[in-house]
């Protein structure tokens, strides 16, 4: 037995840890340690938990741990960075799960009270964790390509959710007003569901790193509620943290975009773009250079900025771009990478690769820091990257990412774009900047592709 005074202040030690580890969270260099010491405030947290006398069962709390620590061992040491983003979505969607069952082994006691606090904390975890659930695994099957990556749209789509929207808010009223009816009970949790599914599904693969942002922001509002359910004030504030974080992220990814939540969850975006992309395919010719060719502007030059994307994260080639980055730094060439804020299939998609790819953290430069570099730079390299490179964002009042901030890579002396087609990105539209005069094209493998080019650049 620990005094409910001690407890409280494990919580607290607990709360200053996960409020520093997400301070460290801002920066590549530090996010090692931030990470470190929200685990160490989440352990705190757990055993201080487990100490309250008269809550658990031992045996089952350690079958419990061993087959969580064999789960997550297996998937830490099998998932390829690559797949984080798909690793992401399913850990929001285990958060929801576990919150959504919590509150109902609560609710089946029997002993909640009518229009209760805890009632409606009940209610709100279980809609918000179910809704989670389905929704992420959505988003992990889209990411995963296991169903295809565009918005599933079909006429009255929009009516549709509104209703099921509706009936869930009905069911939630009708629970809080009478939580031993496990029939309405049973009502929440199936609507819950179905919306998870209902709502992800018109969203495409363009709009994934905010529809993951804002299913971590669910996963910590279900999170929130359940800790009003156990009155856990530890659990209350991680998910209070994880829920506005969460919702922050969400709001600078659609700045990023230059788009509204609405428009990112209701917009279907992508569906609708694929005659738009096919009249704007005839738009010139584009030049075709090899490797070698390449290594010759290369080794000539004094400044390279590389732009990594979601093509470099399915070629795997975050190595062999970190090695071409070291050929030419010691040839006294000066090398950064351009960071867009929706680059890849998940916040900080580029920054995890490249720093699982050892390049130093000073050479990670975002969005806004670098823009006014290219114009003085004497090599863009694009690497995969499609939507966040296109000029059209900015002169084309028509095109459907107008508005949206991007890099100025058509800015830059010399432009190579790594591809292996001429494929358009997850917007559907096609990017003059292969056309443009100062514009390379180099078709391929990006990993093999880079790999010549380092063995060429080291010739000269």
């Amino acid at each position: 037995m620990v005094s409910n005074t001690l407890i409280q202040f494990a919580y607290l030690v607990a709360a200053v840890c996960f409020i520093l580890g997400l301070r460290l969270l801002s920066s590549p260099k530090s996010a090692p340690r931030g990470n470190l010491l929200a685990a160490v405030g989440m352990a705190i947290a757990v055993i201080s938990t487990l100490l309250v006398s008269g809550i658990v069962n031992w045996t089952i709390i350690a079958a419990g741990v061993a087959v969580g620590a064999v789960i997550g061992a297996v998937l830490a040491l099998r998932i390829q960075m690559t797949a984080m983003p798909q690793m992401v979505a399913l850990l929001n969607g285990f958060g929801g799960a576990a919150s959504a069952l919590v509150a109902s082994a609560e609710f089946l006691t029997g002993e909640v009270a009518p229009t209760s606090v805890v009632s409606f904390a009940i209610v709100a975890s279980v809609l918000v964790g179910s809704l989670t659930l389905t929704g992420s695994i959505i988003a992990f099957a889209k990411l995963q390509e296991l169903m295809r990556g565009a918005p599933i749209v079909y006429p009255g789509q929009r009516f549709v959710n509104a209703v099921i929207g509706a009936g869930a808010i009905a069911l939630c009223v009708a629970t809080v007003m009478d939580p031993t009816n496990l029939q309405t009970y049973a009502g929440v949790v199936g609507v819950a569901l179905v919306l998870g599914i209902t709502l992800v599904i018109p969203i495409g693969g363009a709009d994934m790193p905010v529809v993951i942002a804002l299913l971590n922001s669910y996963s910590g509002i279900a999170a929130g509620a359940t800790g009003f359910v156990l009155d856990n004030s530890a659990l209350v504030v991680s998910g209070a943290l994880v829920g506005a974080s969460g919702l922050i992220l969400t709001k600078i990814m659609c700045d990023a975009m230059n788009r509204s939540l609405a428009n990112v969850l209701f917009g279907a975006f992508g569906a609708v773009e694929e005659g738009a992309a096919a009249a704007s395919g005839e738009q010139g010719s584009v030049k075709g250079y090899t490797p070698e060719d390449a290594a010759v502007i290369f080794s000539n030059a004094s400044s390279v900025i590389v732009v990594p994307g979601y093509g470099m994260a399915v070629a795997q080639a975050q190595h062999a771009v970190r090695e071409l980055a070291d050929v030419l730094t010691e040839k006294g060439i000066r090398v950064d990478f351009a960071i867009h804020p929706v680059a890849g299939r998940m916040p900080g998609h580029m920054n995890v690769l490249l720093a699982e790819a050892d390049v130093p953290y000073d050479q990670l430069k975002e969005m806004e820091e670098i823009n006014s570099s290219f114009q003085e730079a004497d090599v863009a390299l694009v690497i995969g990257a499609n939507d966040v490179v296109n000029p059209s964002a900015r002169s084309e009042p028509s095109s459907p990412i107008y508005g949206m901030p991007i890099l100025d890579v058509d800015k830059s002396r010399h432009v190579f774009v790594l591809k292996r087609s001429m494929n358009p990105g997850f917007a559907g539209v096609q990017n003059p900047l292969f056309f443009l005069e100062n514009t390379m094209m180099i078709f391929g493998d990006a990993k093999q592709t880079v790999l010549k080019l380092v063995e060429s650049v080291k010739s000269y």
